[in-house]
């Protein structure tokens, strides 16, 4: 989502409130929050070798991750209908913000994905 572009809605919130608890009484929902913005970020950046400590705010961040959720399916086609519904939601409520809804699958270990 963007950054700095305020609370979201009551209006979302109580939304995300009925669809959180129709995904856990399905069994999928296992985990999620909401995030603040990076100024009180940290980062650890990796690079050549050497570790360093950069601190929020971060000026040329325009995105940020504003929330997570661990999710479980059966199928990646329905995980991907819960994804649109989920950016349909913040579409609905919040339309003056742009938010990206990213679906990823959780690695289990060293092999590929299943597509």
């Amino acid at each position: 989502m963007e950054e700095g572009v305020g609370t979201p809605p009551q209006s979302l919130f109580e939304a995300m409130d009925v669809y959180i608890g129709e995904q856990a009484a399905k069994g999928v929902f296992l985990d999620g929050g909401g995030l603040y913005g990076t100024e009180d970020a940290v980062n650890y950046v990796v690079r050549q070798g050497e570790v360093s400590r950069v601190d929020g705010p971060y000026a040329e961040a325009k995105e940020v991750v504003g929330g997570w959720a661990l999710l479980q399916y059966d199928s990646l086609e329905e995980a991907a209908a819960d994804q649109r519904e989920f950016a349909e939601i913040h579409a609905k409520h919040w339309p003056e913000v742009t938010v990206i809804s990213t679906l990823r699958q959780i690695s289990e270990g060293p092999e590929a994905p299943d597509a």
